[in-house]
């Protein structure tokens, strides 16, 4: 590549990620909100496990697969700006709601628009970067998810805390349809299958011939499943996360944006790029080292995140978020790059909307969904220690995802040469 090139790819990388962390800020803002909005609107645990969990997953995954046969056919560029304006402009419809209903619609149409961001999006990226150096360039654009927490608590706490919490969904839903516009002018779409040493643009894969080609292959379905048992754990704690320390710590709202801010954004985003890093270095070697990392983030966190929710000091508990994070966060990078690598050029999007199906079926839809009901359950006995109780049971699930990704590990090699052969 050229010197210009080689600048451009960085810059295109750059861009993706910031749609990625404004997809993460209209997606989380409830989360540090939600507080302020159940007691506005007179929620429950439940309702608010419904609207960030299942009712946001529902068409969230299922419009993903037809949305990546789209990003594999046609301009990705095009699609992913369309779906930017569209999220953004059903967040600010979110700040708008009068009731359940009307804020449990807007929810859904956020979760529609974010259904075409991340498969487009990683296509693009495997097009501007090789095999080799994927799972650094996907950890870096997976950090969007950190950086939109990192300012999406922060910015969202702090409007809220002056002006309400309606106002936090307009101000940061004006700025993504504002960047829409910004990024279909100075985004160009690369050749599909640039980098690869043989490819045909014009023999189109089918839906069907995909899904079969990459069920066929036994780690891209073992990390499927894995990966919606390691996302399940987070959502189950991300969600529920701030109403916790506010509830049984009687932590502040302002506090607790800018501590969770600080700690999950930064945390996030150093443990994505060392996550990366690893398997790129250790990957190059030995292959199984892409799904060896994922399973260290599995085991290691688990102790760690005891500490956030058995601990009777507010500031032990606040303190521990950040290595909590940074270690969990280690998977995202490998786990992308498998499925990218195992995945025909023309079949990366619907490579990435698959992995998400399982990722956000299992763990965005029933995460929080499920420990709202066990928190609701458990509350008449418990009281404010229920979300204590009712997230370590599912924070569990991170066990069975280390096992998934260590059957994964069996399969990958093998199953990489067979796609690199074809």
């Amino acid at each position: 590549m050229s010197q210009e090139s080689n600048s451009y790819k960085w810059f295109v990388l750059a861009c993706l990620t910031f749609v990625y962390m404004l997809n993460y800020i209209d997606r989380q803002i409830i989360v540090i909100l939600q507080e302020d909005i159940k007691r506005d609107l007179l929620l429950s645990d439940t309702q608010l496990g419904l609207m960030s969990g299942l009712a946001f997953a529902m068409l969230y995954t299922t419009l993903g697969i037809p949305l990546a046969k789209l990003a594999d056919s046609y301009n990705r560029k095009n699609i992913l700006t369309f779906c930017l304006a569209f999220w953004s402009f059903m967040t600010i419809l979110s700040g708008r709601a009068q009731n359940f209903v009307q804020m449990l619609l807007s929810r859904i149409g956020v979760s529609v628009g974010e259904a075409g961001c991340i498969p487009p999006s990683h296509s693009i990226i495997s097009d501007y970067f090789p095999q080799d150096k994927r799972a650094t360039a996907l950890s870096i654009h997976s950090s969007g998810i950190y950086f939109g927490i990192l300012l999406g608590f922060i910015m969202a706490g702090g409007i809220a805390n002056t002006y309400g919490w309606r106002a936090a969904f307009l101000v940061l839903g004006v700025a993504g349809v504002v960047f829409a516009l910004i990024f279909y002018f100075i985004i160009r779409e690369p050749i599909r299958g640039r980098l690869e040493a043989q490819h045909n643009n014009e023999n189109k894969t089918t839906l069907k011939s995909a899904v079969v080609y990459l069920f066929r292959q036994k780690s891209f379905v073992y990390v499927c499943i894995a990966n919606g048992f390691t996302t399940y754990a987070m959502n189950s704690s991300g969600s529920f996360l701030p109403s916790y320390l506010m509830r049984y710590h009687k932590v502040e709202l302002l506090t607790v944006s800018i501590v969770l801010g600080l700690a999950v954004g930064f945390g996030g985003i150093l443990g994505t790029f060392i996550g990366g890093k690893i398997a790129d270095r250790k990957g190059a070697k030995d292959k199984k080292w892409y799904l060896y990392v994922p399973i260290m983030a599995c085991l290691l966190a688990l102790p760690s995140a005891a500490v956030i929710y058995y601990s009777e000091n507010p500031n032990i508990s606040m303190g521990a978020v950040f290595p909590t994070v940074l270690i969990n966060a280690l998977f995202f990078g490998p786990v992308y790059a498998i499925c990218q690598s195992l995945a025909k050029p023309d079949m990366r999007a619907m490579a990435t909307a698959i992995l998400l199906l399982f990722m956000n079926g299992i763990g965005l839809a029933f995460g929080p969904l499920v420990t709202g009901v066990i928190s609701d359950y458990l509350e008449p006995s418990f009281g404010a220690l229920s979300l204590r109780y009712a997230i370590s049971i599912n924070f569990s699930s991170l066990l069975l995802a280390a096992l998934l990704y260590w059957l994964a590990s069996k399969h990958y090699e093998k199953d990489l040469q067979k796609a690199m052969m074809n």
